[in-house]
């Protein structure tokens, strides 16, 4: 028996992808997932972003402005969705609404830590303001694509 009220469909899980700072090398990993294991992805982007023809892959071209495409990803976010971001007040905002959001590094959002990366976020926004602090992440390394990877089949396994 279904969970849902009757008339009411529960819609398959959702991948988002806050895709305008994703790595291309992430978004591959990801078109090939979806493709396995038969799940709608979608990129969400103020450019246009290509994908792979493919009947699970989308691309949405949102707005240029700020946050317009964590607007667009958290108005439609349900709590079986998967958000990939790393961007952390929109992975803040998605698991304040039940769903899960996972970094292109592979290092999983969670209501235990999200708050905590919020606020150190905040901190080196402010050493940056101030120019105490240059600089952004190192690149993206086999380490992390692999940490990803990992994380990501975990949540898929849950929703098999």
């Amino acid at each position: 028996m279904s969970g849902a009220p009757p008339g009411e469909r529960i819609r398959d899980p959702h991948i988002w992808v806050d895709a305008d700072a994703c790595p291309t090398v992430i978004k591959d990993i990801l078109f090939r997932a979806a493709e396995r294991v038969g799940l709608v992805l979608t990129l969400v982007a103020n450019h246009a972003v290509r994908t792979p023809p493919s009947q699970y892959l989308r691309s949405v071209q949102v707005a240029h402005g700020f946050d317009e495409a964590d607007h667009y990803i958290t108005e439609r976010v349900s709590p079986q969705d998967l958000v990939i971001t790393a961007d952390i007040p929109l992975a803040a905002e998605v698991v304040s609404r039940g769903a899960t959001a996972l970094n292109p590094r592979g290092s999983l959002y969670t209501e235990a830590n999200v708050r905590e990366r919020l606020a150190i976020r905040d901190i080196n926004e402010e050493l940056r303001g101030m120019g105490a602090t240059r600089g952004g992440p190192p690149a993206l390394g086999k380490r992390e694509r692999q940490a990803f990877a990992g994380e990501l089949d975990r949540w898929l396994a849950t929703r098999r």
